[in-house]
Order: C-alpha cells, then sequence, then structure tokens
C-alpha cells in the first residue's frame, strides 16, 4: 500500500486538528506516576521505615508522601526515576516486608536516585509538619517571638541544677596563671 503526500499531509494535519479540538497537549498529556493508592501506600511505607515514630500518627506520613509525589512529578526525567523506583520497590515485595526487612532493602537501594528523592523530601517535609512539631513538643521558631533567652530558654526542669562552686584545682591553676600573666606584664613595662 503506498501512502500520497497529499494523504500523509491529510492524516498529519487531522491528527493535528483533533488533538487541538480535544486539548491533548504536552502539558495535558503529562504521566503522573505515584497517584494510585498502591504506589501511595508504599511509598509512605517507604516514608514510616526511614523515619519510624510510634506516636505519629498517619497524617504526617500522607502529608510527605503528598509531597513526594508531587516534587517526583515535577519535570519528566525525575517521573521517570520515580517510576522506576516503584517498580523496583514491587519487585521487591516491599509491601510484604517487615521492618527489619525493609531497612536492609532501602539499605541495598540507598545509592539510588528515587531513595535520595524520598529520604531527602521526607526529612524535610515531615519534621515540618506542625502536627509532628506539636507530638515532638518543639514551639517552632522563637526569632519572630522575642528570641528563646527570655521564652523558657532556661526551662529544664528535668536536669539536675549545675554546681556553681569552682573545684579547688582548677581555682590555682587559674590563679598561678593569672600571677604569670602579671609578672609578664611588670617585665615588659620595665623594659
Amino acid at each position: 500500500m503506498s501512502i500520497s503526500r497529499r494523504g500523509m499531509l491529510f492524516g498529519t494535519s487531522s491528527v493535528g486538528a483533533l488533538a487541538c479540538l480535544f486539548g491533548v497537549t504536552n502539558v495535558n498529556a503529562k504521566m503522573i506516576i505515584g497517584s494510585s493508592a498502591n504506589d501511595r501506600q508504599t511509598i509512605t511505607k517507604m516514608i514510616k521505615t526511614l523515619y519510624p515514630h510510634e506516636r505519629f500518627p498517619d497524617g504526617p506520613y500522607q502529608r510527605t508522601t503528598d509531597d513526594v509525589i508531587g516534587k517526583g512529578n515535577a519535570d519528566p526525567a525525575k517521573t521517570l526515576m520515580m517510576r522506576d523506583g516503584l517498580a523496583d520497590l514491587r519487585k521487591a515485595s516491599f509491601d510484604s516486608l517487615n521492618f527489619r526487612e525493609a531497612t536492609n532493602y532501602l539499605k541495598e537501594i540507598e545509592g539510588s536516585a528515587f531513595f535520595s528523592h524520598v529520604r531527602g523530601t521526607s526529612v524535610v517535609t515531615l519534621y515540618n509538619d506542625k502536627e509532628v512539631w506539636d507530638l515532638l513538643g518543639y514551639e517552632g521558631a522563637s526569632y519572630e517571638k522575642g528570641g528563646y533567652v527570655n521564652r523558657g530558654f532556661n526551662d529544664l526542669n528535668w536536669l539536675p541544677e549545675p554546681r556553681i562552686t569552682e573545684h579547688p584545682d582548677h581555682a590555682n591553676f587559674f590563679t598561678a596563671t593569672q600571677n604569670k600573666l602579671a609578672e609578664l606584664k611588670q617585665t615588659n613595662t620595665n623594659k
């Protein structure tokens, strides 16, 4: 079957017209990886394995998963990295691994771009979550509230009071050093 030049031009222009008609562009045809329920569950388990906290509810981990997925789909290269990383997790049956096995598996892939992406995004997003701050007892930044000096800088009531007295050996050492310095100053001024 031979295709004429006219047929070829008509075919390509028809496809272009249909794409414009239905709004199919490069932006609309963007591939998004990690948005399925299974992928989200796998990424959440990976984050929980990397940053395990028994007291943390699922909310901060799920918000962190959303950020990992969002940043992982920021450009086509990262999208492919996410696709390959999730495929590797599925091949290893990561969802069915216990904590120790999952940790060992993550140690094996820690040099990969996917691991670096999940770890790097998670450490910032998870520990910058206001709910996590409350759970950890962190009050947040203090600069806009006047700093820490007048806001409980010295409110450690769980530590014993510090010893104020000076050790006798240290006192003798510092006194001897001060006497030697005074002698050196006197000698220099006499010259």
